[in-house]
């Protein structure tokens, strides 16, 4: 039973003061036979009142308002959690009472929000690469492993070349990204197959073992396995998700999980600082980049200098077009 401890730093800087900051804040670690929240604490500028409440999907998510002037806003969140080890599916049900399984699912709660298939031009592109994992030869969780897989071996975990407005069509011509940008491709590839599928935020905590997405906010895909339940998948390091994977909140999309979102009246010149730190069991904190809060990569907007990696890419596009 692995116990770690998570620092999670978001800090708003506004250029000039602004007021009425309305803000939701999704820090609170689920509960139930696979994690148990030890302790939990949140210090926020002003000590504003939080109010609780559970969503659709059975997430705890905060509400609170800080109302007057301010140049900063920040929040900090502390907590203790211990993970248990999953069992994995037996696998050992027949591939077409599998696949059945999923197609009676089609139309039933939960199963139908996490199966609706988000449109963009490179669909039928990546359908095919889809249902060639699929193609009914296989159990569900092989297909599912054979997706996962696919995304990993041929995405590059580059940190500043997406943000979260960045859509599927830019992550597929980039080929580039970091873990919301795996998961949202796979999210989609699985979804192609009839498979349902959710989005995951949380952190992971590596434990030395050296998985890309520590020292900030994490995120994975919880794909639904016929007889068995929900299982996480990571595509940015090619696992499924187990007592090294903490998890805050589950969704369609990131939209639905995201850890820190809110409104304020003011400037719209703003920094995003976020900082993340894990302590292990010994109580050993390897690197405390809570303390070393780092930009959050803007959306990028008309006009605005793009990144090295994305004009390399786009210039060879280009080329490409230009060679046909």
């Amino acid at each position: 039973m692995p116990k770690f401890k998570i620092h999670h730093i978001t800090r708003y800087c506004y250029e000039v003061p602004v007021v009425d900051s309305a803000n939701q804040i999704m820090l609170f670690p689920l509960e139930d036979d696979c994690q148990d929240v030890l302790r939990h604490e949140l210090i926020i500028t002003g000590e504003p009142v939080i109010d609780l409440y559970l969503d659709y999907y059975g997430n705890k998510v905060g509400s609170f308002m800080y109302t007057p002037s301010h140049k900063e806003l920040v929040i900090d969140a502390r907590m203790e959690i211990v993970t248990h080890k999953r069992e994995l599916p037996a696998d050992n049900t027949p591939k077409e009472e599998q696949w059945s399984n999923l197609l009676s699912l089609t139309y039933q709660i939960p199963y139908i929000d996490f199966l609706k298939q988000e449109k963009f031009n490179a669909l039928p592109e990546v359908q095919a690469i889809a249902n060639a994992a699929e193609s009914r030869q296989v159990s569900v969780l092989e297909a599912a492993n054979l997706l996962n897989d696919y995304v990993y071996k041929n995405f590059k975990y580059i940190q500043g070349v997406t943000s979260v407005e960045t859509t599927l069509d830019e992550i597929w011509q980039l080929k580039a990204g970091v873990c919301q940008d795996f998961a949202h491709i796979l999210l989609a590839m699985l979804r192609m197959i009839d498979i349902p599928a959710r989005y995951v935020s949380g952190y992971v905590c590596p434990n030395r073992n050296g998985m890309r997405g520590e020292g900030a906010t994490h995120a994975w895909v919880e794909a639904y396995i016929p007889f068995y339940g929900w299982l996480g998948f990571d595509p940015t390091n090619n696992c499924i998700a187990n007592e090294l994977h903490v998890r805050l909140a589950v969704g369609r999309s990131f939209s639905d999980c995201s850890p820190v979102k809110g409104t304020y009246k003011g400037t719209a010149n703003h920094r995003l600082d976020v900082g993340v730190s894990v302590s292990y069991e010994d109580g050993i904190t390897q690197n405390d980049t809570a303390t070393i809060l780092t930009p959050q990569p803007a959306a990028p907007t008309n006009g605005q200098p793009q990144n090295s990696w994305r004009q390399h890419m786009e210039m060879i596009q280009q080329q490409q077009q230009q060679q046909q």
